[in-house]
């Protein structure tokens, strides 16, 4: 999906969510699995969550934020 020519510059945050649970996958894990690192030529961030607490939303909203702002 992210290969499409409409996508070309977006910019990626993936929420690893969960992260409240004992199996769930770090964000090392999933930035893997996800192959992230082969992204050299997109902005992209992994923020730990947890959603039903609220951690690491705003972090991961801030930092969509800040990439936006420094888009335009």
């Amino acid at each position: 999906m992210l290969g499409e020519d409409e996508l070309r510059d977006a910019i990626l945050l993936v929420f690893a969510n969960k992260q409240d649970l004992p199996n769930a996958k770090s964000t090392a894990q999933i930035t893997e699995k996800l192959g992230l690192q082969s992204m050299r030529t997109r902005k992209w961030y992994i923020q730990a969550a947890c959603a039903t607490s609220g951690d690491g939303l705003y972090e991961g909203l801030d930092w969509l934020s800040a990439q936006l702002k420094n888009a335009s």
